[in-house]
């Protein structure tokens, strides 16, 4: 039922967008964030080996940051190749966390922070604040949960209920799912990509 409801409101927010004749970058984002709620998927954050460029991990698995791979894929954007791009040309930029001497396309996109890196050096980086008003359709958000995990997701177009913030698309352990969570946690990032 759940599946139908999300089709539905889908089409009719793509039926929208497209009599709108809005299909700018952040629309077709936000489109594409939802769109990949509808595949099931187990959160997974173990290691894969992966193709590059364009490699993915498991349909049915995934995490929080392949919410954010996938989503802009579907818009034409390889965040695996221009994430290793980028850190292999400025390795020393991006965080030392996991002991690497060098970049490793299996998993350098597939971590936060590395995002984070990468969206603070190609992107726009925008305030962090609590105003819901400044979180647009298509930004990237960040957080940290109080155990210190770091967590990302996608701001989409659809509002929350009480029409007062736009609705994230994330996966947190329940497969990637659209939810009123913008301030549920400790905000540490704010970006849109690309430029």
């Amino acid at each position: 039922m759940k599946n139908l409801l999300i089709i539905f409101f889908s089409l009719c927010c793509f039926l929208n967008v497209t009599a709108q004749k809005t299909e700018d970058f952040s629309t077709k984002l936000s489109l594409a964030a939802i769109q990949i709620t509808l595949d099931w998927v187990v959160y997974d954050p173990a290691y894969f080996s992966i193709p590059y460029p364009n490699g993915d991990v498991p349909k049915d698995r995934g995490v929080c940051t392949d919410v954010v791979i996938r989503a802009y894929r579907k818009v034409g954007i390889d965040l695996q190749k221009e994430v290793h791009e980028d850190m292999k040309k400025n390795f020393a930029v991006y965080p030392k966390k996991w002991g690497l001497k060098k970049t490793d396309t299996n998993i350098d996109h597939r971590r936060v922070p590395n995002l984070m890196t990468f969206f603070s050096r190609k992107g726009t980086v925008k305030p962090i604040t609590q105003n819901p008003e400044d979180y647009k359709t298509g930004d990237i958000v960040t957080w940290v949960f109080p155990n210190g995990l770091t967590h990302i997701g996608i701001v989409i177009h659809q509002r929350s209920k009480d029409g007062k913030r736009n609705l994230m698309v994330h996966n947190i352990g329940r497969g990637q799912e659209i939810e009123d969570c913008l301030f549920s946690w400790e905000i540490t990032g704010h970006y849109s990509y690309p430029q």
